[in-house]
């Protein structure tokens, strides 16, 4: 009748809110949504958001530090890991007009504090990345004679494209918190 209705509604309901429940890893800050806008993060443990298709939740992993390499590739087979050289983003011109031919490894990870920015704000992060780190790396070196570059300049060069990638990807709200460059 309509009591036993009335139950399974009730119970069914309760089922679908139950399902709202969800873990937050340490390694990870959650983004709750509610209709697709974003409401809020919460931190690690257990957590409660409106189920789907009200709510939904994306976990990113915000203690992992990621690796870019510009002007090279790390290519790892079974037996042998070598690099191949990608000669178009490592040829840079300096400020005397030499040809230098410069690796560069960036070591970044998604910002803790702003995860949503990296979310939402930019389609394809790895390749923002690399593309501002290649950027940083020309205006630098092009800023500065060839044998200090290759010699006593080295770590004023990472620390110049380090703040200068930081601030470019500041003002893209990009969520991304550079932790290394090397040359």
């Amino acid at each position: 009748g309509p009591d036993a209705m009335w139950l399974l509604s009730a119970t069914l309901a309760l089922i679908w809110l139950g399902t709202g429940m969800y873990m937050v890893g340490p390694n990870e800050v959650c983004l709750n949504l509610r209709f697709g806008k974003f409401v809020g993060k919460t931190g690690e443990g257990l957590n409660y958001n409106w189920p789907y298709p009200v709510g939904s939740v994306i976990k990113p992993q915000v203690t992992n530090v990621i690796t870019t390499e510009v002007g090279f590739r790390t290519v790892e087979s079974v037996r042998t890991t070598r690099q191949t050289d990608v000669a178009e983003e490592s040829l840079m011109l300096t400020g005397d007009e030499n040809i230098v031919d410069i690796d560069v490894i960036v070591q970044w990870q998604i910002d803790p504090a702003q995860p949503e920015d990296y979310v939402f704000n930019i389609q394809d992060p790895p390749g923002t990345v690399k593309a501002v780190a290649e950027s940083a790396m020309r205006e630098i070196i092009g800023r500065r004679n060839i044998q200090p570059v290759l010699t006593t300049d080295r770590s004023a060069v990472e620390t110049e494209v380090r703040q200068l990638m930081q601030e470019t990807l500041n003002s893209y709200k990009a969520g991304v918190q550079i932790r290394l460059v090397q040359l």
